[in-house]
């Protein structure tokens, strides 16, 4: 059975009153991992109200469209990004939207911008700059910071977004909003959890999907722990339990183990907020290599405790290598390698002159590669690391090259050689580390996780970390890789981890799939080309901030609420996003 929107249509013809726009001949992938099929598809007001076979539409309508050799599926659903300031100047959330993204979730890892204090505004622009890598000019110049609750908040966002948008209600300002400084390193009194709970409460009923918190090792602007790292369990459960309370919510989570493998301390405090809260929790984000095989067994057995005992941890990792670049000179992956932060910490002058140093630099290796590094052993290999944008007459020529043959040809080892290329540069030089997940092995590994019960696609971090990578291509490149690459699951089945398993994951109402009833947020696209093109640096963010991003290939329309907001891979002008609200656009999901 293709759809229920099939069920008695014995005749393979129907009429309906007269429709906004009709999709014609389209090969309809529907979401929930049924057959695709050659069929048409009816819009009324936003909302899909005919899905039949080929030819069976036959109502006049105000516009038509002609699909053929085109599919048609359900607009996709990141459930991890961080567009909280970015929608503010920029209500497509681009490049996500150019690439068939249709509904957003931010908010995430105990991060959002409400509530907030005046006097605390300046803090949060360079918190978040710290730890998600927003461009302070642009968090500085292109949002206005003029609301103080997450109602007020939402409000700022409501009739101005051009994609569907939820929010969770972030640990880190709700924690500072009560504390005032006192929240970063200290711990909270009962009457201060107290106050913290009836804010949590507020932000839901305004609206907020939830709670995250973050408990890994961000730092703030000032290098200190964020304000949620100084929270007890007991604090931390006292905040899921109000979660509890709320119709329609969730939990949100990064922990330290979330980057490599949990403790038991942390399976212990994860497996007790969701059964407090009676509520599904994510977190972000599993990291899959045939190199570390006990990796993914010990961060799904968390799910499995969860399980037991009557809650649920919904494991988000991403069907792609996105490459990210790192630098000396400004925060990055680098300097969470044990013993590496401190150093890169350091004043620049300071900074090179311990970098020149050969016993530092051997300790600096010893700990990338020591077992405490976990999954930054990753970034170990520093032969493979590629050259990116370099900026002095020393290093012309470089750009493009492999430290491993820049070494060799000058006879030096690859760490010396790649520290010596960025002290030319006085630590400007970009660097891209190469891949070390990208075997077969990898691959087949990731093939058996995305099967497993707990796991779902997701991950993108789109909205951060903007001139470190660019995650937000993942659906388009995703599906080019299914389609035309290692095809390691169908298109049905891949459209259903984009579409259908992240809208019911966070329990949106009549999203994810192609159905009469259904809003229609469609992306439709051609199967020979769709994917993403290469990455490319622009300076178009508020301040001439710079921010990595891509254009899509094969995207011919993306429809929010019915109304086309991408045709051909350019923004169209219309802004028919909803701002999601818990309880109105979403309902309890069950544990």
């Amino acid at each position: 059975m293709r759809s229920a929107a099939l069920a008695g249509n014995t005749e393979g013809r129907r009429s309906f009153a007269m429709l906004d726009h009709v999709i014609t001949g389209a090969t309809v992938v529907d979401g929930t991992g049924a057959p695709s099929f050659l069929g048409d598809v009816g819009i009324r007001d936003g909302r899909i109200v005919a899905v039949t076979p080929a030819g069976g539409i036959t109502e006049e309508a105000a516009s038509t469209e002609n699909a053929e050799g085109l599919v048609l599926a359900p607009g996709f659903v990141d459930p991890h990004t961080h567009y909280d300031a970015q929608l503010h100047w920029d209500p497509y959330a681009t490049p996500s939207v150019n690439h068939g993204v249709t509904t957003i979730i931010g908010g995430n890892c105990g991060f959002t911008l409400a509530p907030l204090k005046a006097e605390d505004a300046d803090y949060t622009r360079r918190m978040m700059a710290k730890v998600e890598g927003m461009a302070l000019p642009a968090l500085e110049n292109g949002v206005d910071w003029s609301w103080e609750t997450f109602a007020q908040y939402l409000d700022k966002l409501e009739g101005r977004i051009a994609v569907n948008a939820g929010f969770m209600a972030g640990h880190c300002a709700i924690r500072r909003y009560v504390m005032g400084a006192d929240s970063v390193g200290k711990e909270a009194s009962p009457e201060q959890v107290a106050a913290m709970v009836v804010e949590l409460g507020k932000a839901m009923e305004a609206g907020a999907l939830g709670f995250s918190t973050g408990q890994s090792n961000h730092t703030d602007g000032d290098g200190n722990p964020v304000p949620s790292r100084a929270a007890t369990p007991a604090e931390i459960l006292a905040l899921c339990e109000e979660v509890g309370k709320h119709e329609g919510t969730q939990l949100e989570v990064i922990v330290a183990g979330c980057l490599d493998k949990f403790s038991d301390e942390e399976i212990d405090l994860l497996v007790k907020m969701t059964t407090t809260a009676g509520r599904p929790m994510n977190w972000n984000v599993l990291t899959v290599d045939a190199a570390a095989p006990d990796r993914a067994p010990r961060q799904i057995h968390a799910s499995e405790k969860a399980k037991e005992a009557g809650g649920r941890i919904v494991i988000l990792t991403m069907p792609v290598l996105v490459p990210m670049n790192m630098s000396f000179l400004t925060y990055c992956a680098l300097n969470l390698i044990p013993g590496w932060g401190p150093i890169l910490s350091l004043p620049v002058p300071e900074r090179i002159a311990k970098l020149r140093d050969a016993d530092v630099r051997a300790e600096m290796l010893r700990n990338a590669d020591s077992p405490e590094a976990g999954v930054f052993r990753r970034l170990a290999d520093f032969g493979r690391y590629v050259i990116g944008d370099t900026y002095s007459e020393a290093n012309e020529g470089l750009s493009g090259r492999v430290v491993a043959d820049i070494a060799k040809e000058r006879g030096q080892d690859d760490f010396w050689t790649l520290v010596e290329i960025c002290i030319n540069d006085d630590l400007r030089t970009v660097l891209w580390p190469m891949p070390t997940d990208n075997d077969q092995a990898s691959w087949d590994l990731r093939q058996q996780v995305w099967d497993n019960e707990h796991v779902i696609l997701g991950g993108s971090d789109a909205g951060a970390h903007l001139d470190r990578m660019c995650g937000a291509t993942y659906t388009t490149r995703f599906l080019g890789d299914m389609l035309r690459g290692r095809k390691l699951v169908s298109l049905e089945r891949a459209v259903q981890m984009l579409t259908t398993e992240p809208a019911e994951l966070f329990g949106l109402k009549d999203r994810g799939r192609i159905a009469e009833g259904f809003h229609a947020d469609l992306v439709l696209f051609d199967p020979a080309t769709v994917g993403s093109g290469p990455a490319r640096l622009m300076h178009d963010l508020p301040g001439d901030s710079p921010r990595l991003t891509s254009e899509s290939t094969g995207v011919v329309s993306v429809r929010v609420n019915g109304v086309e907001t991408i045709r051909d891979g350019q923004t169209t002008g219309a802004a028919n996003g909803t701002l999601l609200r818990s309880g109105k656009d979403t309902v309890t999901v069950s544990v």
